[in-house]
């Protein structure tokens, strides 16, 4: 999503807010600009496309100044052009602004009337105006004028404000949308998050919703919504201070794709003890014993973890579990009661539907978890218990090693809870726990398959439309196969249960229609596989993904993929590598974005 960087810095900061929405190009985005205060006056730069348009905009116009904010659009309102990209701009001051204002269209109609002249589509120049109306219609001063603004909007946002004649000057706010404080030596940032700031400071104060700040070079001070003085903790950022490479790779995704095995390895070693064969978490207070019910949610790929999850939870700890995406959960009536958990899933631990679902299970007194890759992230400091994947930092918007340390995670969160309620005895938890260990290697053996799923991949980007099939906690993979698919390649893709094939999917096999099945050797693969078969009878296309049993066992198909034996329990986290490299192949076969795919962010704040 959106990303801001701002700086108050002693050197000309444009080529440091550059680097910084470099580091911010992973959450997507559309446009970007950067805008200074110089002798007084502000200046700034816009470019429609990716950041290299806009530097390049930048070496032909050079940007001067000792202080500036930058942004990376992701459209909202408006189109993707020059005039709809931040800065926002008047004669009075520059803005950047993430997230979503409700209210806009009142606020521009009133505006507009008064005489206030838009240049953009977007909500967010609404607040420009807004702002420097009451600079100049009641004289107030910066803070006052911005203070006042922000009583007038509606929604989640982040925004960051520039004033002319005002070196020494940002004021900022968060309402839902994160924001981050850096401290260096008679230096202040601020940015989207730590990782943003990494280059700079690794001194990070974290805004908590509803707070403003002032920022001079000297220092910031922060108030809360209710315009009290507030302190906010500062932190050692553990954010990674070098910007992630390639590798030889050409695309972060093919990394990330690789890198599975070692930081699959990295999360297991954070909740098992090889020797033992138990499961160890960190304390966390968590009690899995008083939980009448688990309520699990998240977004996305997140929200497919979590419905593997909740297999593992019911079969080795006997908790109902209820589950939801969480743009759904929030709004819905939760009879929640008392003696139940409610555990979050999001790869940032920014995401706001997400958030919002939290802190809704929050009012209504649930224990709450939170399953995430950044530590420092809202949803961690929201939550009673934190479990984190250390995946590192994902910079593909479509997730991949991020999705299966969830995986990893939640079996071994899963498998504690079964044995603290008694429903999981030792020697299933040791059989689980040397399966689990036996992940990593798997997954190493699975990606030598990359040339087989290559060349299947390339008669898969000739099609329109693809199905996944699955049973058990593989029609939660399939869900996620599909959505890879059509992420990255804009293939139109749907999962289904296999069984539910034939009350409706079926009417649409012909020979055009690829269907790709994830049947493992289990206790479900002879139901899968007559599902099937009930594809080939229809002149489908039918692409097995199994292990060498099942292929064996099934008979010919059109195509197959080749998987290493695996525990049938885990199998989702071995497979999931299957899936993810047919869609990557798929679609640099089509040659699309991959690691930016269109219309799409890493970290979505908006709701």
């Amino acid at each position: 999503m959106c990303g801001i960087i701002g700086i108050l810095g002693s050197d000309a900061v444009a080529p440091a807010i550059l680097a910084g929405l470099r580091r911010l190009e992973y959450r997507g985005y559309d446009s970007a600009g950067i805008a200074t205060v110089t002798n007084g006056c502000l200046d700034r730069r816009r470019a429609a496309g990716k950041l290299a348009i806009l530097e390049r905009t930048l070496d032909a116009a050079p940007l001067s100044g000792l202080s500036g904010i930058g942004h990376t659009r992701w459209a909202t309102h408006g189109s993707p052009t020059e005039e709809n990209a931040h800065p926002h701009a008047t004669d009075r001051l520059a803005l950047v602004h993430n997230g979503i204002i409700e209210n806009f269209s009142e606020l521009r109609k009133e505006l507009l009337a008064k005489g206030y002249v838009f240049a953009s589509e977007t909500d967010s120049e609404v607040c420009a105006q807004l702002i420097t109306a009451y600079l100049q219609e009641e004289n107030l001063s910066p803070q006052d004028a911005f203070a006042k603004a922000l009583t007038r909007l509606r929604g989640a946002f982040a925004i960051a404000v520039l004033f002319a004649g005002e070196d020494d000057l940002i004021l900022c706010a968060r309402r839902g949308s994160p924001l981050a404080l850096g401290r260096g030596e008679d230096e202040i940032f601020l940015g989207s998050d730590a990782y943003a700031l990494a280059p700079f400071t690794n001194r990070v104060t974290y805004l908590q919703d509803g707070d403003w700040a002032v920022l001079t070079r000297s220092k910031f001070t922060i108030y809360d919504a209710k315009n009290q003085s507030v302190k906010r903790n500062e932190t050692i950022s553990l954010a990674m201070n070098t910007i992630v490479e390639k590798e030889g790779y050409r695309h972060f995704m093919a990394k990330e794709i690789h890198e599975q095995p070692d930081v699959i390895a990295h999360t297991l070693s954070r909740y098992l003890n090889p020797e033992s064969k138990t499961v160890c978490l960190p304390e966390t207070g968590l009690d899995f014993t008083t939980f009448d019910r688990l309520t699990i949610s998240a977004c996305g790929s997140a929200y497919y973890a979590g419905l593997i999850a909740k297999y593992w939870f019911e079969r080795w700890a006997k908790i109902p579990v209820e589950i939801d995406v969480a743009s759904e959960l929030r709004y819905r009536d939760v009879p929640y009661t008392d003696n139940c958990g409610a555990l979050f899933i999001s790869q940032s631990g920014e995401t706001a539907d997400t958030l919002a679902a939290l802190r809704e299970a929050r009012v209504h007194h649930q224990k709450i978890a939170a399953l995430v890759n950044v530590a420092e992230s809202s949803i961690a400091r929201e939550a009673d218990a934190v479990f984190t994947i250390d995946a590192g930092p994902e910079i593909g918007v479509a997730s991949t090693k991020a999705f299966t340390c969830q995986l990893a995670a939640l079996a071994c969160i899963a498998i504690a809870a079964g044995r603290a309620r008694g429903n999981l005895k030792a020697e299933e938890e040791g059989r689980l726990v040397s399966a689990l260990l036996e992940i990593p290697r798997r997954i190493a053996e699975a990606l030598k398959s990359s040339d087989a799923i290559k060349e299947i991949a390339n008669e898969i980007a000739k099609a329109t439309d693809v199905l996944y099939i699955g049973r058990g906690m593989n029609f939660p993979l399939a869900l996620e196969g599909a959505l890879k698919l059509k992420e990255i390649s804009y293939i139109h893709a749907e999962g289904y249960a296999a069984g539910e094939l034939k009350h409706g999917p079926i009417a649409l096999i012909d020979k055009s229609l690829p269907v790709v099945v994830l049947a493992p050797h289990d206790r479900h693969f002879e139901k899968t596989v007559s599902n099937m078969h009930e594809v080939m009878a229809r002149d489908g296309k039918a692409l097995l993904i199994s292990d060498k049993k099942g292929l064996a066992a099934a008979g010919d198909v059109w195509a197959s993929i080749e998987m290493p034996d695996t525990d049938p329990d885990l199998s989702p986290i071995v497979y999931a590598a299957a899936v993810q490299l047919l869609a990557y192949f798929t679609a640099t076969r089509k040659g699309t974005d991959v690691d930016q795919p269109r219309n799409l962010a890493k970290s979505v704040t908006v709701e």
